[in-house]
């Protein structure tokens, strides 16, 4: 009976096999379906084995396809699955093509398990596109049944270069052939804004997630997107019709006609390196500079000599005020505007969803001949075309620029003589000769008689026209005719031939014409200017004597001053004077003077590497540009240290993965100013990579750093401390044994984690006789902190050469000094950060000053605000009073000094020290003002505080101060005692000025004094 039963199992499975492969192939409805997996450095390096989510990704798409299972539908159709898979980062692999499931799913399977990760940027978009190309090449002629399922964390979010477009285009470009596209998210972390983007429907996203810190199964996942696909084909796979057998071929068609254009192409792969381009334009302007320090004050001037008195001017005119103007006509209204035109017709919108599928309908007619097909791959590139006709004649030039000017030519011929020209007009009458001297009397004639008249004779003929006779005597100057016409010019004549020269003259020099007659009056001319002042007149005569008059008069002016008297006789000697300056005021007198005196940082040679992986971000990266050129600055600025050829150089290294480096430096070709070298940052692109640190270290060591030649040698390494030690095989320690200051900068990255501390210490040499430092920082915004910016600039310039420039002092009495510093809200955070330096430096020189006999010193440091708090009492521990002193937290509260003074008196008290056999020392940071405070109670707590034989000292900063008060502080209850309070009073314009200078030996020195 079993036997029988294990018979019939046996014929069931035998005609099940036999059922299926006698399955027609139009039963079958497949469905493509590929992966798109992400193994860029965001997914391989977020967390220690690099491949904790590369195999997570791999066991998620092998159980995926385990899963993918033939299905029939109730139209007696049967779903079948073709996969395929690629992997990318900044380059894509290809796993697989589309291959069969059922023929194929273990070779599938084999090849996912070879995936290795690339680890460097993220190009989604060109992944979604090339498998989008993998599906409308390989697979089935079911349009609506093509999906692809793209895993990924979503990075990186904004700024970085997407090649194809970016994921938005891609995704677009599957909703226009059809393709529908899942989001699948690696978490945590995941950017879920960017898969939204991704998925080309929002049911295709439902927070599906393939890989996690648990490493859990991922199979809701699976059987969701199964689910939502065999769902989706059933409309597609069931609205199949049969198709009759097929008749005997037909007629050929006719020539369709041409296709359309096809869609753009894939992008190609990755081209060779380009030529090198050509030099930029000039950059923009550069920033303008950071605020100079204020100069000292200079010195007063000599006075200048008294002026004259000038004399008083003249009164002016009034002038004549201008009439109102006529309001003017109001405007003619305008005329409508014509009608705008048609806008342009805008783009078509994409590709609706496909609509419900109806009812099956009854069998169709045969259907016509099919379309033509899509268009094929272009072609080979032809041969090339026979030569062309020649071209027609082009038009004609246009003329072209003047010529040189040719050489003179032969002389002309001499021209006719001219016409006689007219005659001139008469000239001027000359001036009447001298009257010539008499002549003799001649003799008196006889008279003759008178013969008779004869008679007429006959007219004769005209005789000849005789000489001109000579010239007569001028006649009377007749009256003067009125002034005729100016008649035309007359044409010019020829040029007559040169005549002969005639004989020299002998003339003389021939007398004045006559003086013209006056010519009419001419018109009145502008008023002139008002002239000025004529000369003093002549003294009048003296007038009549006036009356008596007792009454003196006014006072006279002053008089000049008198000739210097004889020297009078020595007075009485006077009081002594106050002390003069001493050797420790001297020397700071020198050493603002003197700025050779200052500590000085420089030179030194500072270069930044600068890790611009894809786990940085585009933020980030952008704060680490800005954090490079702060530092620059604030080395100028607080650490006086000059960048230049023969000063100061500074360069910036940016790297990702291999072979991926850029440098910058001053001194480049193009980058010859200090200006050039930051614009040369802020244009730094974010390379979005992997991350070999070892080799970025190797490529500034060779590049870069060998090429510094200062013996001090600073080396900056920006990162967030997860290099890819895996593959970059260049050891972290490149820059160990050279002589380097090595300062590590480790930063949390985006996702919160912390830098990798072993790689950090490797990076900073901690092995070496002169270690480097690293620090942590929670975020990049950090970088830009000023109390780090000070700290770092600080470490950088921690081998300062400073003068050896010190005055001695010297305590012959025991001495108790409580220093009080202000810590209210007007201070600031960072001017208590530069009184706790400050007091600090004061200690070490109470502390280690020279002592006479078997004196103690002891020294106590404490703040106030609204309240008083002691940070350490006396003590002569100066390593304990620094360490209280830098743990000091600021109060940023109210400011009341008279419970400063109070708690201070307390202190000395509280030692058990009234016997007043030590001395009693306390100093005091104010600027005098203080809450609730009034001249008389400032009075009274000062006089206790001498009661008290405490002897103040009091430190003023800024020019915002209370002048009564600070005098009242430093009176010690005598308001006529200068030189007291001249001693006890320092004064500097600001904070930075405690630290500058020898001004703390100054203070050290006054307070020392017995």
């Amino acid at each position: 009976m079993e036997a029988r039963g294990v018979l019939l199992a046996l014929l069931c499975v035998l005609a099940g096999a036999r059922a299926q492969d006698a399955r027609p192939k139009f039963a079958e409805c497949p469905v493509d379906l590929f992966f798109v997996l992400d193994t860029s450095e965001s997914v391989a390096l977020r967390q220690n084995p690099p491949n904790f989510y590369i195999d997570q990704i791999k066991e998620f798409t092998k159980r995926f396809i385990d899963e993918l299972r033939d299905m029939r539908h109730p139209c007696d159709r049967y779903l079948t699955w073709n996969s395929g898979a690629l992997h990318y980062s900044d380059e894509i692999i290809l796993v697989r093509e589309l291959t069969d499931i059922s023929t194929g799913r273990q070779l599938l399977k084999d090849d996912i398990d070879t995936i290795k990760y690339i680890g460097k940027g993220t190009h989604t978009d060109c992944a979604i596109k090339r498998g989008l190309a993998e599906l409308l090449i390989g697979g089935s002629h079911y349009h609506e049944n093509k999906y692809i399922v793209v895993v990924t964390d979503g990075h990186p979010i904004t700024g970085y270069k997407e090649p194809c477009g970016g994921v938005q285009e891609a995704a677009n470009e599957a909703r226009q052939h059809g393709v529908k596209v899942f989001a699948v998210a690696i978490s945590p972390d995941q950017e879920d804004t960017r898969l939204s983007v991704i998925a080309t429907d929002h049911n295709y996203r439902q927070n599906f997630t393939a890989a996690d810190e648990s490493r859990s199964t991922k199979m809701g996942t699976i059987t969701t997107i199964i689910d939502m696909i065999t769902n989706e084909t059933k409309d597609v796979c069931c609205s199949f019709d049969c198709n009759a057998p097929g008749g005997p071929k037909g007629p050929d068609g006719d020539l369709g006609s041409k296709g359309e254009t096809g869609r753009p192409g894939m992008p190609g792969e990755k081209g060779d390196v380009g030529d090198v381009g050509s030099v930029g334009d000039p950059g923009p302007v550069g920033y303008h500079g950071m605020k100079g320090d204020r100069g000292g004050r200079g010195g007063k001037g000599e006075r200048g000599h008294k002026g004259y008195k000038g004399d008083k001017g003249q009164r002016g005119m009034d002038g004549i005020d201008g009439r109102k103007g006529e309001a003017g006509f109001a405007g003619v209204p305008g005329c409508k505007g014509s009608p705008g035109s048609d806008g342009q017709q805008g783009e078509p919108g994409p590709k609706g969803d496909a609509g419900l599928y109806g009812q099956k309908g009854a069998k169709g007619d045969p259907g016509k001949d099919g379309g033509p097909g899509r268009p094929g791959n272009f072609g080979p590139l032809g041969p090339k075309g026979d030569r062309g006709p020649r071209g027609a004649n082009g038009d004609k030039g246009e003329r072209g620029d003047d010529g040189e000017t040719g050489p003179d030519g032969p002389p002309g011929e001499n021209g006719q003589g001219g016409e006689k020209g007219e005659q001139g007009s008469r000239g001027n009458r000359g001036p009447r000769g001298d009257a010539g001297e008499p002549g003799p009397r001649g003799e008196q004639g006889r008279e003759g008689s008178s013969g008779p008249n004869g008679d007429p004779g006959e007219r004769g003929r005209a005789g000849s026209v005789g000489y001109r006779g000579d010239e007569g005597p001028p006649g009377a100057e007749g009256a003067k005719g009125p002034r005729g016409i100016k008649g035309a010019p007359g044409d010019r004549g020829q040029m007559g031939e040169r005549g002969v020269d005639g004989v020299q003259g002998n003339g003389t020099v021939g007398c004045h014409g006559f003086q013209g007659y006056p010519g009419p009056r001419g018109d009145p001319g502008e008023p002139g200017g008002r002239g000025t002042p004529g000369p003093k007149g002549d003294d009048g005569e003296p007038g009549e004597p006036g009356s008596d008059n007792d009454l003196p008069g006014d006072p006279g002016p002053k008089g000049a001053k008198g000739h210097r008297g004889p020297e009078g006789r020595p007075g009485p000697p006077g009081p002594p004077g106050p002390p003069g300056t001493d050797e420790c005021e001297i020397l700071d007198i020198i050493m603002k003077l003197c700025s050779c005196c200052e500590c000085k940082c420089g030179p030194l040679d500072l270069a930044f590497i600068v890790d611009s992986s894809e786990s940085i971000g585009a933020s980030n990266f952008a704060l680490a540009k800005d954090f490079i050129i702060t530092v620059i600055d604030r080395l100028m600025k607080d650490q006086q240290v000059k960048f230049g050829f023969n000063e100061s150089r500074v360069g910036v290294v940016q790297y990702s993965g291999s072979k991926a480096q850029e440098a910058v430096q001053l001194g480049d070709p193009n980058i010859q100013t200090l200006t050039d070298l930051k614009q040369a940052v802020r244009d730094l692109r974010w390379l979005a990579e992997a991350t070999y640190t070892g080799e970025a270290l190797q490529f500034s060591l060779n590049n870069m750093i060998s090429n510094l030649k200062h013996e001090n040698r600073v080396v900056l390494v920006l990162t967030d401390g997860r290099s890819d030690i895996s593959r970059d095989k260049v050891p972290l320690n490149t820059l160990c044994g050279k002589g380097i200051l090595v300062g590590g900068l480790g930063v949390k990255d985006y996702s919160g984690r912390i830098p990798n501390q072993e790689q950090l210490d490797d990076i900073v040499c901690t092995s070496d006789p002169k270690p480097g430092f690293p620090i942590v920082l929670e975020n990049f915004a950090g970088l830009l902190n000023d109390t780090f910016l000070q700290d770092l600039t600080g470490r950088i310039c921690q081998d300062k050469k400073c003068p050896d420039y010190k005055c001695p002092i010297v305590f012959s009495e025991d001495t108790d000094i409580v220093m009080m510093m202000d810590s209210s809200a007007s201070v600031g955070q960072k001017n208590f950060e530069t009184s706790k330096t400050f007091v600090n430096r004061l200690a070490e020189r109470f502390l280690t000053a020279e002592r006479r006999g078997r004196v103690s010193v002891r020294v106590a440091a404490g703040q106030y605000s609204r309240t008083s708090k002691m940070e350490q009492e006396l003590t002569g521990n100066l390593t304990l009073l620094s360490e209280r002193v830098k743990e000091a937290g600021f109060q940023n509260d109210g400011t009341d000094v008279m419970e400063a003074m109070s708690f201070a008196i307390q202190r000395f008290q509280g030692r058990g020290d009234s016997a007043g056999n030590r001395r009693k020392k306390l100093v005091l940071f104010s600027d005098g003002r203080s809450q609730g405070v009034t001249e008389a109670l400032l009075e009274k707590r000062v006089q206790q505080v001498a009661n008290a034989q405490v002897e103040l000292f009091v430190i003023s900063v800024g020019s915002q101060v209370s002048e009564v008060n600070l005098r009242t502080l430093v009176s010690r209850g005598r308001r006529d005692d200068v030189t007291y309070a001249q001693r006890h009073l320092f004064r500097v314009p600001d904070y930075p000025s405690l630290l500058h200078g020898v001004f703390h030996q100054t203070v050290s020195r006054r307070v020392s004094l017995p």
